[in-house]
Parts: structure tokens; sequence; C-alpha cells
């Protein structure tokens, strides 16, 4: 599976890898500027004690993936698609809302701020300091602008790094997460990506790790216009293992966490099955034999997503330029989303 040169790059990936390659600084940045209000939305949290995340497309993943770090923290958070919310509310009164947009101007944004109103407790997450959202809510920033490229990879990051700030400013110690930023890990992943090489689809799994999971699969489907989905591990145990075989790749998200022991199994399964597996790993646990490891420093939480993310967008893209050859120009969608 030969990646193209740079010369004959598609445009789409080759924005991607511009937004990539500035990722970690914006994101360090970010965590910085975005203390003051960080500490705000902190102490709504200790107010509350509920949250709930609302986002569309990517905002939705991270939402996901942060979900259980502030659970962790006792604090009784949710989240759900901006579009769900819209149509079959949870109440909002009595909870902390984050809405996260990294445009700040998607369709769904604009008609929940004009049908529900912000309420006190109410704040946005955005990559543009001039959007609507910005504008409407009290809002952290993250730094850079706007992401132009179609998949996203530098805001995923740059919004767990404002997420990192409010957890720091709850009590976290945010000194592990900032680590991998400042120091990211490089790995091949020559091996994974030869191993999807004859795959008609990929699905995506984790445990507490699922919310990454979910960013994976849709900038896989996005990139390389394949149905890959992600399904939480008990999710894909209950009846979808039937779709497991030689044409059907798995990618599975492995921390340093309780639930690790539930990955293993899990890849343990769909490598009997004969699916190809690739394993992030930054548990402890052993190597899953017949799996494709990539293996991180041991970590949990942001530090592992911090660690795992980069690392999976680029395989993500790997899989994409072998497929298509306009990958990263979206044919379908736009980059902001503004209709319903």
């Amino acid at each position: 599976m030969n990646m193209t040169t740079g010369r004959n790059r598609p445009a789409g990936l080759a924005a991607i890898d511009r937004e990539m390659a500035r990722q970690h600084a914006d994101a360090i940045a970010s965590y910085k500027s975005a203390e003051p209000m960080a500490e705000r939305a902190a102490e709504s949290l200790e107010k509350t004690g509920r949250l709930l995340l609302l986002g569309m497309g990517g905002s939705h993943a991270v939402n996901r993936a942060v979900e259980p770090l502030y659970r962790a923290l006792g604090i009784d958070a949710v989240a759900l698609p901006l579009s769900e919310q819209l149509g079959q509310p949870l109440p909002v009164v009595g909870r902390t809302i984050f809405v996260t947009s990294q445009s700040g101007e998607s369709a769904e944004v604009l008609r929940w701020f004009d049908e529900t109103g912000a309420t006190e407790e109410t704040f946005g997450l955005t990559l543009e300091g001039s959007s609507f959202l910005a504008r409407t809510a009290p809002s952290l920033v993250g730094s850079g602008g706007t992401e132009l490229a179609f998949a996203a990879t530098r805001s995923l990051t740059v919004t767990f790094a404002l997420h990192l700030a409010i957890l720091a400013a709850l009590g976290e110690d945010p000194t592990a997460a900032l680590a991998i930023l400042k120091a990211p890990e490089d790995h091949d992943i020559a091996a994974a990506l030869a191993a999807l090489e004859n795959v008609a689809t990929v699905v995506t799994s984790g445990r507490r790790l699922q919310g990454v999971a979910e960013a994976l699969a849709l900038g896989l489907t996005e990139l390389s216009r394949r149905p890959c989905f992600s399904l939480e591990g008990g999710q894909l145990r209950h009846g979808p293992m039937e779709m497991l075989g030689p044409q059907i790749g798995v990618v599975l998200f492995r921390g340093l966490d309780e639930t690790a022991g539930l990955v293993t199994a899990m890849a343990a399964s769909a490598v009997e099955a004969g699916a190809p597996v690739i394993l992030f790993d930054a548990s402890t646990e052993a190597p899953v034999t017949g799996a494709v490891t990539i293996r991180f420093t041991p970590a949990t939480g942001l530090a592992a997503i911090f660690a795992m993310l980069p690392v999976a967008q680029r395989l993500m893209i790997g899989f994409a330029e072998a497929r298509v050859d306009n990958a990263g120009t979206p044919v379908r969608s736009t980059k902001i989303t503004r209709s319903e």
C-alpha cells in the first residue's frame, strides 16, 4: 500500500497535513489561554454537579470521549448530539451545558440558541472567537482559528485541550497530558495499514476510550467514503460480532483503566473470527496474539487520548489515501454544516 508522494498528494489531504502539523502547539496555547473561562465553567459544574455536553459530528465524539472523565469526578455527565436534544430534549434546568462547535456556526447551534435560549450555566467551546457561539455564550476559544480541512483533526486535539483546562480547574492533574502534547509519541503504522489492505470497511471500538473510537470512525467514513462505524465494546459483543471476518477491519482502543481486560477479550475474539485487528494500546496488558499492536506509554484519560489520536489520524489518512483519488475533498458535505 503505497502512500502518494507530496507532489501528487490530494489537496484535501495536504490541508489536513497542515492542520495536524500545528495541532500540538495550538493545543498547548489553547490550554493556557482558556484558563480564566475554564475556572468559570468549573465553578458552574461544582455548583450544579450535572453536565450536558451538546455537539455534532467530531464535536460529539469529543464529548463522548470526555464524558467518562467528568463522571469520574462525580459529575452526572451526559453527551447528546445537539440534533437529538432539539428533537427529544433532556431538561436543561439545573445542569451546566457545554455547547461544542468548532466553527460556532452549525445549523443546530443556531437553532438551539434561537429556540431554547441559553441558561446562565451554558458555555461554548469553539475554535472561532468571532462565531455566533462565541458571541452568544461565554466560551472557551481554541487557538489557531477555524480548522480549514474537511475531516476533524486539529479541532479535536484543541477541543480536548479546552476540556483539560476545565478538568484541571476541577482539581485534576494535567501534567501527564501536557507532557504528551509537548513531546508526542511517534509510531510506525505500516503494519497496521498492511493489515487493513484488503478490508471492505472498519469497525472501531473501545470501552472508556469509546469516544476516541467514534472520532476515528467518523474520520474514516468521511475520508474513505466507506461506511466505517463505531460500537462500544459491550454493544459490539451483543450480536454485531456476526459481521466479523477477513473483510471487516477492527480497530480497538485500550487504556490504563479497569476496562482494559474487556478490550483484550474483544481483541482475542475478533482475531479468532478472522478479522484483521489493530490495537491502540496504552495499557500494561500483554499484547494480543494475532493483532497488530501499537504500543504507547501506559496512560489513561486525556493523556491516553492525546497520545493515540495523532497516530489514529495518520492511520485514517493512509486508509483513505489507498482507496480514494481525491481523499479529503468532500463531495456531498461541507466543512460547516449549515442545513439540518
